[in-house]
């Protein structure tokens, strides 16, 4: 039986096998380059393999011909689905839909007199000096005022004239528009209206029909608008792509990850819960392994190609509900992710005055000038001047031929000509290795400053945190960042390279149910939200158990609170006691802005009712000592790198040979099949018994 994990990204397709059929461990075992291979028991081992997202001309979906190699089943035959126990995936199809604008066409339907409520938003200006505002493309192509209104206490003061939404309807649907967001005034809290027109849409054969009291049930109508035609913007897109996979997969259970950090199965995976489908899994993965190793205060650390993701974790995953994503507001749980435009490929500038690293990347083509594409400076190619990045240790998939190793005569060659530069107009000699290094110290305080706006801003204390460093190119700097913190921990998994498709086989199925409440904090509301947090539990058990075994679910109910008369909303455990939460509020607000308000009333927006249900998960893979505690690992051979603004002896260690309980102090390089792992100095790498790799600063 096969358990299938997948991040489908923009470049690359991680997939992480959990099997136990020998065979075809035995099968792959002969094409080592191409599949790695982690034995966990005596019986299982995880399969790891990267498959290029996009290549048209060998095969139409990467996830199904990255299954179809680790099967051994070639394009053409028939996949035994029977095998397949369950696929867990994280997409960016909707994201990248979003961020292309290339989703479905939509109309909204809206109360009369608010036909550009969405459009006007909230007038905010992010560059307040700028002459010439540019506003974020819209998501709709159409818009019907529909004439009804509730008002605010549910009195009906204009019904549906349900022959001319007909009509207006019909002629938007003849156009070839079969998705429809359905946004009324105050429907979050009186639903009839919507719920009519919901019915006429459907009757005339929209596909997809967006009904804003389901998708966003609370206040604000142009967040919950916005959020809306997302939802209906882009479900259809990815409606289309599950039915895609499924039709090859068919009798294969299929779940996605949510923006939440939660897994869903694939019916019940809308356009809002997709945004973040591929971080949240890196998130997820980073946290539970941390915990499996023992960190309960966590600093997640993602650097891939283009950008970094970061997160803060202390005992829950933080989530925010306001977020903006492409220009668009989505109201929905997500996890709190910030990124950074700093990354491998991103480029490097000398504009005369200074340097800068980014946001431009190189991408992965041409990619970074060592690619052999004619590409321009990148941080990676820092890494490769300083001599932390070995050509003769990277895959030889270079040049015309793909044969090629890195090209590290063109970097030097560059970095030179840029030392000039510099010389030329700030009449300061330096050396090229000391220009890349530069370059590598600011990416490096853009990317702690990335760490800073999710911790030392909200009032947490990081240096004894433990900074979990992975994607494919964490490890080169992840030392320079924990010193620039104050980090003394650092933590690297075995599959740090593909966490985020091994986080979508460690997630547990989540239900998040919401409710829109505006009242004031009192003992006796408490009560009646005790009483709908029961009924929302109701609701999200419901939705779990439907295809599943009847389970005993983990439930955390909380409160949205702010102050009267603010807009900042903090997220609070709902308790029995009124006077415990509003303690637990001024706490968090004390730490979070530095005062509280005691004289000021406390108004419940609204209650959040998170329902888990737990998955089996895989286990860690476990590593023998044979070599006596007295006797050290060999190393390959010794290099200089270029740190600290001196060179450094440095020997270079295979991860593979090392055992369980050996100490490698810095200056070293780690190389492993899927990425570099440098211990700076004064920094001592351990390795565990679960291949857990523990860096210590001394």
């Amino acid at each position: 039986m096969f358990k299938i994990f997948v991040d489908r990204g923009g470049t690359f397709t991680d997939i992480v096998v959990v099997t136990d059929n020998q065979k075809i461990i035995d099968s792959i075992s002969t094409e080592n380059k191409r599949f790695y291979i982690f034995k966990i028991s005596n019986k299982k081992w995880i399969i790891l393999y990267k498959i290029l997202s996009e290549n048209p001309i060998k095969y139409q979906d990467a996830v199904i011909q990255g299954i179809r190699d680790v099967i051994g089943v070639n394009t053409h035959g028939l996949l035994d689905t029977k095998q397949l126990e369950v696929i867990k995936m994280g997409t960016t199809v909707a994201t990248n839909a979003l961020l292309e604008r290339k989703g479905a066409h939509t109309v909204l339907l809206i109360t009369k007199g608010f036909k550009d409520a969405l459009k006007i938003g909230y007038q905010n200006r992010p560059n307040l000096f700028a002459l010439n505002i540019i506003l974020p493309s819209i998501l709709y192509k159409h818009v019907i005022e529909i004439d009804e209104r509730y008002d605010v206490n549910g009195h009906e003061l204009k019904k549906i004239n349900h022959e001319q939404v007909y009509q207006d309807l019909k002629q938007v649907y003849d156009q070839g528009i079969k998705s429809c967001a359905i946004v009324f005034m105050h429907s979050f809290r009186f639903p009839h209206h919507e719920n009519q027109v919901s019915k006429i849409a459907q009757e005339i054969g929209f596909t997809q029909v967006s009904l804003s009291h389901q998708v966003s049930p609370l206040m604000k109508l142009v967040a919950r608008g916005d959020t809306t035609v997302v939802d209906a913007y882009l479900s259809p897109i990815l409606r289309r792509y599950v039915d895609q996979v499924l039709s090859q997969l068919p009798d294969v259970r299929l779940m996605f990850m949510k923006s939440d950090g939660g897994l869903v199965d694939a019916d019940q995976f809308h356009g809002k819960d997709s945004i973040l489908s591929g971080p949240a899994g890196g998130i997820v993965g980073a946290v539970k392994t941390s915990l499996r190793a023992g960190f309960k205060e966590i600093i997640t650390f993602d650097m891939g190609g283009t950008s970094t993701d970061v997160a803060h974790f202390n005992g829950e995953y933080e989530r925010q509900i306001d977020n903006k994503i492409a220009g668009t507001r989505i109201r929905v749980p997500m996890l709190n992710i910030h990124t950074v435009a700093a990354g491998g490929s991103s480029i490097l500038f000398f504009d005369e005055f200074s340097f800068r690293v980014g946001p431009e990347s190189a991408g992965a083509d041409p990619g970074p000038a060592c690619y052999r594409r004619g590409g321009p400076l990148t941080v990676t190619d820092a890494n490769v001047m300083v001599g932390k990045i070995r050509p003769s240790y990277f895959p030889t998939i270079f040049g015309s031929q793909e044969n090629l190793p890195l090209d590290k005569e063109i970097v030097s060659q560059k970095f030179t000509q840029l030392a000039q530069k510099f010389c030329r107009f700030t009449g300061h000699l330096t050396k090229p290795e000391k220009v890349a290094y530069g370059f590598i110290l600011i990416a490096v305080q853009n990317m702690a400053n990335a760490i800073k706006k999710v911790s030392l801003q909200k009032g947490f204390d990081i240096t004894k945190y433990t900074l979990t460093s992975f994607g494919g190119a964490g490890g080169q700097v992840c030392c320079l960042i924990a010193d620039t913190l104050g980090i003394k921990t650092i933590f690297l998994h075995p599959y740090a390279g593909v966490l985020s498709a091994y986080g979508m086989g460690l997630a547990d199925l989540c239900v998040i149910e919401e409710k829109s409440v505006e009242q004031l904090l009192t003992q006796e509301l408490v009560s009646q939200l005790n009483t709908l947090s029961n009924e929302l539990e109701i609701k999200g058990n419901n939705k779990l158990n439907s295809k599943t075994f009847q389970t005993k679910n983990e439930v955390k109910k909380k409160v949205n609170l702010k102050y009267q008369g603010t807009d900042s909303t903090l997220l609070i455990n709902l308790l029995d006691k009124s006077e415990t939460i509003v303690k637990l509020f001024e706490e968090e607000h004390q730490s979070r802005y530095g005062f509280i308000q005691s004289n000021k009333p406390l108004i419940v927006e609204s209650i959040s009712v998170e329902v888990i249900q737990k998955m089996e998960t895989p286990e860690e893979p476990l590593i023998n000592r044979i070599r006596s505690l007295n006797e050290s690992p060999n190393y390959l051979e010794i290099v200089q790198i270029f740190t600290h603004d001196s060179w450094h002896d440095s020997p270079i260690y295979r991860r593979e040979d090392l055992q369980s309980q050996d100490n490698i102090k810095g200056p070293a390089i780690i190389v492993e099949k899927i990425s570099t792992i440098i211990v700076e100095p004064n920094w001592k790498a351990t390795l565990t018994e679960y291949n857990h790799l523990i860096l210590k600063r001394y």
